[in-house]
């Protein structure tokens, strides 16, 4: 038989031509299960065969990707076991919540504990039963007759005339990425109740080796479902329905009804802070990156003024403590992002000497020297709410010695429900990554590879210092557009087609391409107000 050498983690091995990837994972040690493979920077399938020398580098879930692959096969299993125990409802995959994802059925069907009983004993015997995920590349037509009409709306906004469909025990359906092998490699799942539907609870890449623990979010969840009912209302509820509304040109509407949507929910916030004096005092703004922090805490600030009131903003980076006496990481690098690495004792002081209406001095820290230097003086009154803009500002720590009764925290947060189709989500972390992209391009000058090699450590610090915070919120502001991937889609592809295909962020890459080509673009930007969010980040905000 025919030879092919392929490098694994820089070893040449010399094999069959034709040899499946998965006949290779014993080759090499892993720390932790293998889900997938790069084969020269290009995701594939285990499953798949290689006929050519390359390099492969396995995928496993220690890694975004690798949780992804173990994800989406899940989603195929649970799917399946729901269809066996309720065979005339319909599953809809929603969002994340507390860890997990939360699912729920359509038609306002409300699931009953022994139902989802059954569900999780099914899923149970389909992994057990070890069977394999089938990958099918079909014509659309082919395709549109092995799924149900609903699901194949899409397929007319995926260019070209081939679909690829994955089969599991007789059951076909698109799925928006990779999958396993077979069920067996799916070892740890749970399903918790979460009425009208449950969480569904698997591994994460901090700790792959554990299903993760179940943080119930009560506020979070609200807020998600009262997105969804909304964009109902409108008729947008996946990619399809959104692409239909700008093919029609009815989108520029809906445009204007999103904006109303924040400016409404902004005067709430205002409206509630203004009528209650002494919670009116400080007011915290917390989010992850690219959130839109910095719009949503001026756009807030504007209506405040409208209610009579004058609104002072306080930076928490002046009270960084002096570059030495800033703590240290597991790696030994200076940890910025640490709620440890401020002052919290001055800037405590500080606010207590502010409500009391006496005059301070605010520092202002040099990042150059790495030291605070005398800064400004500040003196209020009953009329000036203090803002604070922070990743830090919902945990209970930074302020501890205000009282619980002079704060107001918001909460951040784009909660897209708009996902791919009922079955394939779209992660909120994927909208805060665009964003960013963009952003970082246009004001900082970054390309795109430098901002995806710092996603990850963006991301270990969101999940250290903010979203355990969450549900500390008195409000949580959804942030999100439904309409905005469709406007940054021009913007972050030339981008991340810049990212040469030999980097290790190729793949990632490649993803956020793959999934940005399902939109049609929204070119006229004309209807997007200068206030808006969407405008941090593309340009042409009212607040520079």
């Amino acid at each position: 038989m025919e030879k092919i050498t392929v490098i694994i983690n820089g070893k040449a091995i010399i094999v069959n031509k034709g040899i499946i990837i998965k006949e290779l994972i014993g080759e090499i040690e892993h720390a932790n299960p293998v889900m997938g493979a790069t084969v020269n920077n290009v995701v594939r399938d285990l499953n798949c065969k290689i006929f050519k020398d390359c390099t492969i580098e396995f995928i496993d879930l220690s890694s975004a990707m690798g949780i992804t692959i173990y994800e989406k096969s899940l989603l195929f299993v649970l799917i399946k076991a729901a269809k066996r125990v309720l065979p005339d409802e319909e599953l809809s995959i929603e969002h994340s919540l507390g860890g997990g994802i939360y699912c729920e059925f359509t038609n306002h069907k409300k699931l009953k504990k022994y139902e989802l009983d059954k569900i999780y004993n099914n899923i149970v015997q389909i992994i057990e039963e070890d069977i394999p995920f089938n990958k099918f590349i079909y014509n659309k037509e082919e395709a549109n007759k092995k799924l149900d009409s609903n699901k194949t709306q899409l397929f007319d906004f995926i260019e070209g005339n081939s679909v690829t469909l994955y089969e599991l025990d007789g059951l076909y359906e698109y799925f928006h990425g990779h999958m396993l092998p077979s069920t067996a490699y799916l070892e740890k799942f749970d399903l918790r109740f979460y009425y009208p539907g449950f969480v569904l609870l698997y591994p994460r890449s901090s700790s792959p080796t554990q299903i993760s623990e179940f943080t119930d979010q009560k506020k979070l969840f609200h807020v998600f479902s009262d997105y969804e009912k909304w964009c109902s209302l409108l008729e947008i509820k996946d990619i399809a329905s959104l692409n239909k509304k700008i093919r029609d040109k009815s989108i520029f509407d809906l445009i204007k009804v999103a904006e109303a949507k924040h400016e409404m929910d902004i005067n709430n916030i205002a409206s509630e802070i203004s009528t209650n004096p002494e919670r009116a005092k400080l007011i915290l703004l917390a989010g992850p990156s690219s959130a839109g922090k910095t719009t949503t805490s001026k756009r807030l600030r504007t209506h405040l003024m409208v209610h009579g009131l004058m609104p002072v903003t306080i930076e928490l980076d002046n009270y960084f403590l002096d570059r030495e006496k800033t703590p240290k990481n597991d790696l030994g690098e200076y940890d910025f992002e640490s709620i440890d690495a401020l002052d919290m004792e001055l800037f405590n002081e500080n606010l207590l000497q502010l409500m009391e209406y006496r005059e301070v001095e605010i520092p202002k820290f040099n990042f150059l020297t790495g030291k605070r230097e005398k800064g400004v003086t500040l003196k209020i009154n009953n009329r000036n709410p203090i803002i604070i803009e922070g990743i830090h500002g919902l945990n209970e720590k930074l302020t501890k010695y205000i009282p619980k009764e002079n704060k107001y925290k918001i909460y951040i947060n784009a909660l897209t429900q708009l996902n791919i189709d009922s079955y394939n989500r779209i992660p909120t972390t994927d909208i805060r990554l665009i964003r960013r992209l963009i952003r970082d391009n246009r004001m900082r000058g970054h390309n795109s590879e430098g901002t995806l090699n710092m996603w990850n450590s963006v991301r270990a610090g969101e999940e250290k210092n903010i979203f355990p915070y969450s549900e500390e919120a008195d409000y949580i502001f959804n942030s999100a557009l439904f309409y905005e991937l469709a406007v940054l889609k021009k913007y972050a592809l030339p981008l991340l087609k810049d990212v040469n295909d030999n980097s290790a962020q190729y793949p990632q890459a490649q993803r956020i391409i793959r999934f940005l080509d399902l939109f049609l673009s929204i070119d006229d930007e004309n209807t997007i107000l200068g206030n808006s969010i969407l405008r941090e980040f593309i340009g042409g905000s009212i607040y520079g």
